[in-house]
């Protein structure tokens, strides 16, 4: 193998892929990165064997080859250089990757490539889902966090997918909060179906499809075991998660005592004032909300005590219709969910302070987010 391509696409292709690089492997060549010739490009692979990374990059292709190499120290050796022309050349006898650029040179002892596991692509006959980037990464964003990081239920280390007729519909929970997001495909699916893909692997897709303003392509294995992703010059895979996951439609409460209607930037940031004091006091922040009458607005206090440290209370102007509720939440949850809501204003639906709150963005209807109450000591 002998190729050339520009320092800074080398760089950007490695800091791709590189987050699919196994941290701690019993496979020594998992914690490589694969470079191979490809069409006249170079493919850069990475894969942990959950989550694949294929990235293309721009070259000059002198001698087809491929091989692999240390992930880490080809990605630090490489954004090093100074923005020139790298030259790369296998010794193939030997399995090193010689490297050359400006006055640097480096020779890096690699594995055979035929150790390195397949990672599909994207086939020009497999029938794709059409996804807008932008409304996909809105979707991660809104959804993903609520995913749980606990591996003793991976089925909720997941996102549920749910193709049906045009539309996408994605959902995470994690005992403690649910969110729910839907879009529009960019054409109607013939059936409807479910699939569960890792959090992590949907938060490396909007992490890589930044840049992107093509459509996404969703093309899911016949085996109904991996998913894939297709953009520009980058192709994502990642192993789907086996199960049911819970029905969620269960959780959403389908009645309310309380509507408060708040400005989501003030909102935000009475959370993020309260949670100071919360973080020391299991997170608890308590809402006080009260109707308002002829005489005063309506309102709502957020308020905070920690035993060490102290307390905080703070208020807000709301329109509010239904009954007065005392209700308690996790201060870091109202902040996620509040720092994903777009619109300016959002809705906080209750119902009694053992019943979960359901927040919505006034104006867009496809997005709901239920938290679990925490409970209130007297």
């Amino acid at each position: 193998m002998k190729v050339s391509c520009l320092q800074e696409n080398l760089a950007k292709g490695l800091s791709i892929v590189g987050r699919a690089v196994a941290s701690r492997s019993t496979l020594p060549v998992l914690s490589n990165v694969m470079l191979a010739t490809d069409n006249g490009r170079l493919k850069l692979s990475a894969t942990n064997l959950e989550l694949g990374i294929n990235c293309w990059v721009g070259a000059k292709v002198e001698t087809e080859g491929a091989t692999t190499v240390p992930a880490r120290l080809l990605t630090d050796f490489v954004n090093s250089l100074p923005p020139e022309r790298i030259d790369l050349e296998l010794v193939v006898r030997t399995q090193t990757l010689n490297a050359r650029c400006a006055r640097f040179e480096a020779n890096i002892k690699g594995i055979d490539a035929q150790e390195f596991p397949i990672i599909p692509t994207a086939d020009d006959g497999e029938r794709a889902i059409r996804l807008e980037p932008r409304d996909l990464r809105k979707m991660i964003d809104q959804v993903a966090f609520a995913a749980a990081t606990d591996e003793s239920r991976p089925i909720l280390t997941g996102v549920l997918a749910r193709f049906e007729g045009d539309r996408l519909t994605l959902a995470a929970a994690d005992g403690f909060r649910l969110s729910v997001r839907s879009a529009p495909l960019g054409q109607a699916v013939d059936e409807t179906f479910e699939v569960i893909i890792p959090a992590r692997a949907l938060g490396e897709l909007a992490r890589i499809s930044a840049d992107q303003e093509d459509w996404v392509e969703v093309i899911i294995t016949p085996a109904r075991n991996q998913i894939l992703f297709h953009l520009n010059d980058v192709d994502l895979v990642s192993q789907l998660i086996e199960g049911k996951f819970p029905d969620y439609n269960q959780i959403i409460p389908s009645d309310r005592a309380t509507r408060t209607v708040l400005d989501s930037t003030g909102f935000l940031k009475a959370a993020r004032v309260s949670h100071l004091f919360a973080r020391d006091a299991a997170n608890i922040v308590r809402l006080e909300v009260a109707p308002g009458d002829e005489l005063m607005p309506g309102h709502i206090t957020l308020a905070a005590t920690s035993a060490e440290l102290g307390d905080n209370v703070g208020q807000m102007d709301a329109v509010i219709e239904g009954d007065p509720v005392e209700i308690a939440f996790n201060a870091k949850y109202l902040i996620d969910v509040l720092s994903v809501v777009d619109s300016a204003q959002v809705t906080l639906e209750t119902t009694s302070a053992s019943s979960p709150g359901v927040l919505r963005p006034v104006g867009d209807d496809d997005y709901i987010h239920v938290i679990m109450p925490m409970h209130l000591s007297r």
